[in-house]
């Protein structure tokens, strides 16, 4: 028995702003029925993450790709694998049995073939959609969580700014900070996400970049006695503006720089001398750096969950056709929180 699998590639490598036209649906068919011995597990895909790191693995040549596995190059027809959520249909590893729901690195299309040492691990809904593991209880969840409490190491009643507040991290960074005890302003690109952060999110403040003219004298009106924490995730003009606007001892954590990825000649230039005079720690990180923190990050979340105390907000398209959308839309600012495809009902 064998089903016809489509899947998404690129055609060619993507050095600026992606393109409906940079990406290809392809079909292939796979065997349902496993070679003696094999370890094999297939999978029907069920949600996948869309996440903006992608796009700097398509490119001809970016840093990402020598110091990540998981930001690997993509070469042009090659299987394209995400985070994603799916569901055993065979299985020769005695780890999985069919009908196990799992969560790990799947194929950019309707199933998936993971080979022994694959990122794979059984997934304990704890009562909660398969959605939501994909976004808050994922590793956006995570980068927010372990971004803030352990790069940022935040004390009560500290002013903290956001970038891209309303995106899979930025919303979840604020929601962490404000339960924390912590003053909280975000940006955003919309009014209707600004006043999303105000009324929905429980940030104290909010404002639209794309209406100021003037980064830093922004940041001065909402921070009049400076911020003490940046969670940085678009660099560029913002980043310097932050810098600028930053106490002694504040803290950076770098979560990514959408600003830069479709733009190589966008750079942000922090004033170094402030760097040095006020002491300010700036960081990038990764996810997977804090892997150890992750039980008390899916306790911690969870418990907030429960209590009603955080907002969950997911932004979910249809259908493996609507990966390359999907991908372009965040860097277009269409996004709401946690951007994922749904490939298959459960």
């Amino acid at each position: 028995m064998a089903v016809s699998n489509s899947y998404v590639v690129i055609k060619a490598h993507i050095d600026g702003s992606p393109k409906e036209s940079d990406f290809e649906l392809k079909s292939e068919s796979i065997s349902l029925l496993l070679d003696s011995g094999s370890n094999d597990v297939i999978l029907k895909n069920l949600y996948l993450s869309i996440d903006p790191y992608q796009l700097n693995r398509m490119k001809s040549q970016s840093s990402s790709q020598i110091y990540s596995t998981l930001a690997a190059a993509i070469n042009p027809g090659e299987a394209i694998n995400g985070y994603g959520v799916g569901e055993v249909l065979v299985s020769g590893n005695p780890e999985f049995q069919k009908g196990d729901l799992v969560v790990g690195l799947i194929t950019w299309g309707e199933y998936s073939v993971i080979k022994p040492g694959g990122m794979l691990r059984k997934l304990e809904l704890m009562g909660f959609p398969l959605s939501n593991h994909v976004g808050i209880l994922g590793f956006s969840g995570l980068t927010a969580y372990a971004g803030f409490f352990e790069v940022c190491k935040p004390k009560k009643g500290e002013k903290v700014f956001v970038s891209a507040a309303s995106g899979s991290v930025g919303n979840l960074v604020g929601q962490y900070a404000k339960l924390f005890g912590c003053y909280v302003v975000g940006c955003a690109g919309s009014k209707e996400k600004v006043e999303l952060l105000k009324e929905k999110l429980g940030f104290d403040d909010a404002f639209n970049y794309k209406e100021q003219t003037d980064l830093k004298a922004t940041l001065k009106r909402y921070f009049p006695d400076g911020i003490d924490i940046y969670f940085d995730n678009v660099g560029a003009e913002m980043q310097e503006a932050a810098i600028a606007n930053m106490n002694l001892f504040g803290r950076v954590a770098i979560c990514g720089v959408i600003s830069e990825y479709t733009d190589s000649g966008r750079k942000a230039a922090p004033d170094m001398i402030d760097i040095v005079y006020r002491r300010i720690k700036i960081q990038g990180f990764l996810a997977a750096d804090f892997l150890n923190v992750y039980a008390d990050f899916i306790s911690t979340t969870c418990d907030h969950l429960r209590a009603g105390k955080m907002h969950i907000l997911e932004d979910i398209s249809t259908g493996v056709e609507s990966i390359p959308s999907s991908l372009i839309g965040l860097f277009r600012g269409h996004n709401v929180g946690k951007k994922m495809v749904q490939l298959s009902d459960t």
